[in-house]
């Protein structure tokens, strides 16, 4: 096992230099190596969008997530599966283990985080995914590049739980990947013109899939997944994994497994497709009959300590007090999609959090130098261009604090640099236009690329009896960071 504090004072990272954020990438990683050329994904083709209608579509007539869910269920549990959807791995007092989310786009920015990933997540008992383990919309036939090949050679089970893009599939290729779970029946749907229009499952390639899983055929790598829901146990510790579909709702059966499994006398970690707090707002996910996920994480009988969301593919950690305790909310989708621009997100003061307390990754000004890079070649317009330091200096002015990161010499906000602000969703302007949701909804999810700096993570946590230390790994692309890993957040919760 990799000893990641020793790691961390030889690795500076982006609150640190600028080398550590990877803007000066001297060699690009060993990651090219490990991907087939052929693979690479686009957000702006027609038939990617195309694929992932059931969004609008469970917008407009209705999410049918619910009711499909509770027919995977009522199938696993006539297969046979633990009634409580209780996975026990073997592992004691103390242990290790991973959480990714939203990587499965299976091209650079992906497989740029595989490097460190294995170089940390040596001795790990087993990683998670934290939502949308296959992009555009789920398929069983992507799995290979999109799974199997970046994970191969991480030499433990790999759980999940599905997200948004995964229900675009009917949650076919994920039961089928995860669960080893049979094909739904066809079953009408309720609406008319939803069904007509309604993305159905695509069928399995069979001799595809068999090759694909040979990549990750180890036995210290078969999972055994009971269902889209789930809690992994251990003696001083539960992980519990829920399923929050296309919207974010949760269906009667799933609740009340939940209400079953958080009664439990042990600490606990909640892990689901939607973050409870992002961007300095609250979503706390609707149960079906009423209440809300985060009602029963903020149970203080319920002992959770931390709540990890995937969905939103950036780092940002809130630590919330909760009458006499802290719970930390953490927003984890850097594993390997596009990244959603943190520059747009404003002072932080949501449910009492204060600024100074807030913690993302990338910085707001690592996020909103590189957006001003990529569209000041895109648009042709080289004023746009903020270099990190003046991307910084603009941040703290906007948000009211002291650059995180120390710089050299003084720099001067001027006019230019406010504009440049404003046009990409960072600088308030004279008179109300949303671009900051603009940007953030759409621009950013059509501006992927595929060269360094790609400031991906994924998490690291650290189990004993009385603690659980959970840490943030940048993934750069850059050579150096993937040979030392940064760390760019730690906390540390007690459990007893």
């Amino acid at each position: 096992m990799v000893d990641v504090e020793a790691e961390r004072g030889k690795q500076a990272s982006s609150r640190d230099s600028e080398e550590g954020a990877g803007w000066s990438c001297q060699q690009i990683g060993t990651f090219e190596r490990l991907r087939p050329h052929d693979t690479g994904f686009n957000w702006l083709n027609v038939a990617t969008l195309w694929r992932s209608r059931n969004e609008i579509l469970a917008g407009l007539f209705g999410d049918p997530s619910g009711q499909v869910r509770q027919r995977w269920v009522a199938g696993q549990l006539e297969g046979g599966a633990d009634v409580e959807f209780r996975i026990r791995p073997e592992v004691g007092p103390s242990f290790d283990f991973l959480v990714l989310g939203d990587t499965g786009e299976g091209d650079a920015s992906q497989y740029a985080v595989v490097p460190g990933l294995l170089k940390v997540g040596e001795g790990t008992s087993f990683a998670v995914i934290a939502s949308d383990v296959i992009y555009p919309a789920g398929s069983p036939n992507e799995y290979g590049d999109k799974f199997y090949r970046p994970y191969k050679d991480y030499d433990a089970p790999i759980y999940a739980i599905p997200g948004n893009h995964d229900w675009y599939d009917g949650l076919g290729g994920f039961m089928r990947i995860f669960c080893d779970a049979p094909p739904l029946k066809p079953k009408p749907g309720t609406g008319w013109l939803r069904g007509l229009l309604w993305r159905r499952p695509e069928a399995v390639d069979e001799e595809r899939l068999a090759e694909a899983r040979e990549l990750r055929g180890r036995p210290s790598q078969q999972a055994g997944q009971p269902g889209p829901y789930w809690v992994i146990e251990s003696d001083g510790l539960l992980v519990v994994g829920v399923d929050t579909g296309i919207r974010g709702e949760i269906d009667a059966v799933q609740t009340e497994w939940l209400r079953r499994v958080s009664r439990d006398p042990r600490p606990k970690v909640l892990i689901t497709g939607k973050p409870i707090y992002t961007r300095n707002d609250y979503k706390p996910s609707p149960l079906e009959g009423g209440g809300t996920i985060d009602d029963i994480v903020r149970d203080p009988e319920h002992r959770y300590v931390a709540a990890i969301g995937g969905d939103v593919h950036n780092y940002q950690r809130y630590p919330v007090r909760v009458g006499d305790r802290v719970i930390q909310y953490i927003v984890s989708g850097g594993g390997g999609a596009f990244m959603h621009a943190t520059h747009t997100i404003r002072r932080v003061d949501v449910a009492g959090v204060h600024e100074d307390d807030f913690r993302l990754y990338p910085l707001r000004g690592d996020s909103l130098s590189f957006y001003s890079q990529l569209y000041a070649k895109r648009l042709r317009m080289k004023w746009i261009y903020l270099t990190p330091a003046e991307a910084a200096c603009v941040m703290a002015g906007q948000i009211g604090n002291t650059p995180v990161r120390p710089l050299d010499g003084q720099v001067t906000i001027t006019r230019r640099m406010r504009w440049a602000a404003r046009l990409l969703g960072a600088w308030p302007w004279p008179f109300r236009l949303p671009v900051d949701r603009v940007f953030h909804r759409y621009l950013s999810e059509f501006s992927d690329w595929d060269t360094p700096p790609f400031f991906k993570h994924f998490l690291h946590l650290s189990v004993t009896p009385e603690l659980l230390k959970i840490r943030c790994i940048a993934a750069t692309g850059c050579l150096e960071q993937e040979l030392r890993p940064p760390v760019e957040d730690e906390v540390v919760i007690a459990l007893s």
